[in-house]
């Protein structure tokens, strides 16, 4: 009898060693997977190293491989879908700040002023102006805005969700400026995409070089910038500071006439290779 007893004492002092040992192992599943989870919604994880290169204004443009993605999606105004092939090139680090456009242009039309938020209230007009005097101050021919399609592939980072951090809005807060009313932050404020971009999403709408297409019908499969087009109108990409979250997708489109100022407009510059 004793024996038995003894045994029963040992199995139950087993089975409770096995329980604390499982509760332990699962805390620290539960523990990894938070900081995994974190370091995913910081936009830590999946961030790459690329090459960049930085002017003599101090704009810092990173170098956007080549590939192929699937732009747009099945939605009015953003299909239809197609794979484009994109040549490399490179995409500005931030949208354009108020100093560097003081530094080309000699004056800060913005409203709301401050040497480290984007420049805004310029015309798609003016960016051109903007982009021929950078091409004249750098000596070279290679500033330019980018075309819709190498907005969206640089946006997008390798990804093909709603947004490059995934289909969950509630996490949108981490990575954009938006539906606040008090007008734009400071340019890297928020964390960036997998290839170290800054803002793509929200703070002010960037312009893209295309004139506007009511959707993709005819576009083509590489990344040049498409013809034709109502040029009364020319697009922009990404939203704004006082948008919605649904204006933040990547696919999200928007356009405005050229000659027009708006305090959520601005503009990010591409570079020829």
């Amino acid at each position: 009898m004793e024996s038995s007893s003894l045994h029963d004492e040992q199995r139950t002092v087993i089975i409770l060693l096995m329980a604390v040992l499982a509760v332990l192992v699962l805390a620290g599943l539960i523990a990894a997977l938070g900081l995994w989870r974190q370091g995913v919604e910081q936009g830590l994880v999946a961030e790459q190293s690329l090459e960049s290169v930085t002017n003599s204004i101090g704009m810092q443009l990173v170098h956007i491989p080549a590939g192929k993605f699937v732009m747009g999606e099945d939605a009015p105004g953003r299909g239809p879908v197609r794979e484009v092939q994109v040549a490399p090139f490179y995409m500005g680090v931030y949208e354009v700040t108020q100093a560097q456009w003081q530094a080309v242009m000699g004056f800060n039309p913005s409203e709301y002023q401050d040497p480290r938020r984007p420049v805004e209230q310029v015309t798609w007009l003016q960016v051109q102006a903007f982009l021929e005097e950078l091409n004249r101050l750098e000596g070279t021919n290679k500033y330019r805005l980018p075309s819709e399609a190498e907005w969206e592939y640089a946006a997008r980072a390798g990804s093909q969700g709603r947004y490059f951090f995934g289909a969950e809005a509630g996490w949108l807060g981490r990575y954009a400026l938006f539906g606040v009313t008090n007008g734009t932050r400071p340019v890297g404020s928020k964390y960036p995409n997998p290839w170290g971009l800054y803002d793509v999403y929200g703070n002010v709408w960037e312009w893209v070089q295309e004139c506007w297409h009511d959707d993709y019908t005819g576009a083509p499969d590489d990344s040049r910038v498409w013809g034709g087009g109502d040029c009364s109108q020319r697009t922009l990409r990404g939203g704004g500071w006082s948008n919605r979250a649904n204006y933040m997708e990547s696919t999200a489109r928007g356009s405005y006439s050229p000659t027009s100022e708006d305090v959520n407009n601005g503009f990010r510059v591409a570079m020829a290779p």
